[in-house]
């Protein structure tokens, strides 16, 4: 098994649980490969007896007979005296009944899978928890799925498990520093940069990162993930969509590729798509999010430190827009083995890629310009509309603290050194800004490949990020 990296705060949790004397049902969600199973393996090694049962992917042979007969299937490989898979309430009894007493974990993963097919799963899930289940003091249950949005509402919002769930998680990518650990004990050096172009395509995502193979640069690595007919990340982004929202698939596909090259605003991509703001546009966007492929960007008042209106959706999941952006254009020529290579222009979209990071890791930022958690009032992606009065403009990561004081970060990705030029970009930018009377605006720069001299004689920006102080703070 792979080294298990990160989630520290979130083992804790689950742990801290262990000091009660009362059960718990624990649900924890979170984007495919985000580590939702590793982080409840992990968690088992504190108990005496651990069950890890999972669903199966919803094919149209999978019934929900299948269902049972695997779940069965997986219960005998523990050895349990467990034979009659006719009803989910048979079998979830006779699984309580091996489970009275003693420290038992019980994984149900996957569990949109599990009871897709028949709508008495969840009713007769909750019926054997309250009957059965929660009279061992000692014993965890974990409910576990990638389709946050039926989680959501199928369980944390629904009546019937109302007040009985003790933890709930919801897993996000791994922070820059967690990342980082991927690449410890390595022979050799490999340089931030070289971490970025990974980075870059598989963001946060701790899977993709195992998938690694030390002796092989960065260029190797990707041509052999993303750009071979049996690369993991050339197969993933049709697992994906397939899995995790069936028939709506090809739809959720439409919403994503709208917005490969910019951000749009509901009415914006209403338009592209010719459907309307509500219905089944609004719920495949709630869906994107609340899986994690996507973010939905508010603009915001100066004055009050509250959210506007006004906001668009952006694709934060670094690996979705690479395939759709560089993978999905050459999929014949992949398939065919002529693709030997990567595809020219395939650093085009780093630039992007390098914002979603750092925002997905604005904590840290903060914490490397000396901001403490609770001087922040808000920090986003901001962006001014244009009016009568007024230019529109966008800052990459805006912090505004409750002094009166921002700070404009400039994300830049160069592969050469950023020049002079940077200067001129941000000063325009901040005087596009409207700022209220009374508020002070600092300009801060974050790259990747170093700045020219020029820039840092200029001392025009209040601090210069380096990619790599973001690699290896910690929070």
């Amino acid at each position: 098994m792979a080294k298990f990296i990160g989630r520290k705060k979130e083992l804790e949790s689950l742990k801290g649980l262990l000091r009660k004397k009362s059960s718990s049902l624990v649900v924890i969600r979170g984007r495919r490969r985000v580590g939702k199973s590793r982080l409840a393996e992990e968690f088992a090694s504190s108990f005496s007896r651990a069950y890890i049962l999972s669903g199966i992917p919803p094919e149209p042979e999978v019934t929900a007979v299948a269902q049972r007969e695997e779940f069965l299937r997986q219960l005998q490989e523990y050895r349990l005296p467990i034979y009659r898979s006719d009803d989910w309430g048979n079998m979830l009894y006779d699984l309580a009944q091996e489970c009275k007493t003693g420290r038992v974990l019980i994984v149900l993963d996957e569990i949109t899978w599990m009871g897709s097919h028949d709508p008495t799963f969840l009713p007769k899930l909750k019926t054997a928890w309250d009957r059965y289940f929660k009279h061992n003091p000692q014993l965890v249950m974990i409910l576990s799925g990638s389709n946050s949005a039926w989680i959501s509402k199928n369980i944390l919002s629904s009546t019937g498990f109302f007040g009985r769930v003790s933890l709930r998680l919801l897993l996000k990518e791994l922070s820059l520093p967690e990342c980082n650990l991927f690449w410890e004990g390595r022979s050799g050096t490999t340089s931030a940069y070289e971490k970025f172009k990974i980075l870059s395509v598989t963001g946060g995502i701790p899977r993709y990162l195992e998938e690694l193979l030390p002796d092989l640069s960065a260029e190797a690595n990707l041509q052999r993930l993303c750009f071979d007919p049996e690369g993991l990340l050339f197969n993933e982004f049709d697992q994906i969509f397939h899995d995790l929202f069936q028939k709506q698939g090809l739809f959720y596909k439409q919403i994503v590729e709208n917005l490969i090259d910019s951000p749009l605003s509901t009415t914006e991509l209403a338009e592209k798509l010719d459907r309307s703001r509500g219905g089944d546009l609004s719920k495949a966007l709630n869906d994107l999010m609340e899986s994690g492929f996507l973010a939905r960007d508010y603009t915001w008042s100066f004055t009050t430190g509250k959210r506007l209106e006004s906001s668009r959706y952006r694709i934060k999941d670094n690996y979705l827009r690479f395939y759709l952006k560089h993978i999905l254009p050459h999929k014949e020529q992949i398939e065919s083995a002529q693709l030997q290579r990567l595809p020219q222009g395939w650093l085009s979209i780093m630039g992007v890629q390098f914002e979603n990071l750092v925002v997905n890791n604005g904590p840290l930022v903060c914490k490397i310009l000396g901001i403490s958690p609770e001087d922040v009032l808000i920090a986003n992606t901001y962006f001014q509309t244009a009016g009568a009065r007024r230019r529109g403009c966008q800052i990459d990561y805006l912090i505004q603290t409750r002094f009166s004081f921002l700070y404009a970060c400039e994300v830049k990705f160069r592969q050469g050194v950023v020049g002079t030029e940077v200067i001129e970009e941000v000063a325009e930018k901040l005087r596009r800004l409207k700022l209220p009377r009374g508020f002070s605006c600092r300009p801060v720069l974050i790259h990747v490949n170093g700045v020219s001299e020029e820039v840092v004689d200029s001392g025009y920006f209040a601090r210069i990020i380096d990619l790599s102080e973001l690699l290896r703070d910690r929070l």
